[in-house]
């Protein structure tokens, strides 16, 4: 069967380049929509000229130049988009001009953290979780076959400073824990998200469905990952609880974009968002066990590097 052709919209951002490049190493005919600044950006440029050398395409468009977007797509089998949250809403201009092209078997749209349909997230974050949904509402109102893919958190995002927002390191003396340290979240590397994203697209079994990423060895709760921490240092941290109502009170505080981490924090480890909810047939599907021979980097061997 011939791999699927892949556009990517965003694929210059954060975790799209990741995509970018599974998509290409796994031998998909691989597109990127890129903006005309975006060619003649010195710190995109390496990254373009990157895309070039693993034989990507790259297709000059913008999410708003309707016929661009409608001519990139039309080469495309399947659409991944990777926008940032800005531009989540954006994301009605891809899904109008994917039900005019007409061809594409799948649509991914920007997710790529918890799942927007299930979680108790206070604002800011709640707020981008409300965009994401109202666009999964939108692709389904149009009868446009899709995967969702929630990923949980992005390793490099969380566990170099083992969850301290602001630290620059994992705590050697102290360590501060939202709630009681129960809830267990889920932390993957990015190259891993977007080899399991990218592993579906022909997947028949991951079609209209959410696709969780939720490798076994990658689901900790804070305390196990700061006993975790504890282990390969050899020693005991301090450690301080915060209640949810403080935690509450510093997010209504705290400047941007800090409010948006300690949102996200009191989702994932105060109500336990990531794994709060058994995975139904009915509607989702779960990387790892699709996909057992992928090796992805666990969250025991990630932290080695900052031992």
């Amino acid at each position: 069967m011939a791999q699927s052709k892949i556009l990517l919209i965003g694929g210059t951002g954060y975790i799209g380049k990741f995509l970018v490049e599974a998509s290409a190493k796994a031998g998909h005919p691989t597109f990127v929509l890129v903006r005309k600044s975006t060619l003649s950006d010195p710190v995109k440029g390496k990254l373009i000229e990157k895309f070039k050398n693993l034989g990507v395409t790259l297709l000059q468009g913008d999410l708003h130049d309707h016929g661009s977007l409608v001519s990139a797509i039309k080469q495309a089998d399947v659409v991944i988009s990777t926008v940032g949250p800005l531009q989540f809403e954006d994301q009605l201009k891809i899904i109008a001009a994917i039900k005019e092209a007409g061809n594409v078997k799948r649509f991914y749209p920007s997710e790529f953290g918890v799942d927007a349909d299930r979680n108790n997230a206070v604002e800011p974050a709640k707020s981008a979780f409300v965009a994401r949904a109202k666009i999964r509402r939108a692709i389904e109102a149009e009868g446009i076959p899709y995967t969702y893919v929630p990923s949980h958190f992005f390793a490099a995002y969380f566990l170099p400073n083992l969850v301290q927002p602001g630290a620059t390191a994992p705590p050697r003396d102290k360590v501060i824990i939202p709630g009681d340290g129960n809830p267990k979240a889920i932390f993957n590397k990015e190259d891993d998200i977007a080899t399991y994203t990218i592993r579906s697209v022909d997947d028949p079994r991951a079609l209209n469905k959410v696709l969780y990423i939720r490798p076994p060895k990658n689901i900790y709760s804070f305390n196990e990952l700061v006993a975790l921490w504890e282990k390969k240092i050899g020693k005991t941290l301090e450690k301080v609880y915060v209640p949810e109502e403080k935690l509450l009170k510093d997010i209504q505080e705290a400047p941007v974009p800090l409010d948006t981490l300690l949102s996200l924090n009191h989702s994932a480890f105060v109500k336990g968002d990531h794994t709060s909810f058994k995975i139904e047939p009915s509607f989702g599907v779960e990387a790892s066990q699709l996909y057992p021979d992928v090796k992805y980097t666990t969250v025991e061997e990630y932290l080695d590097q900052f031992v």
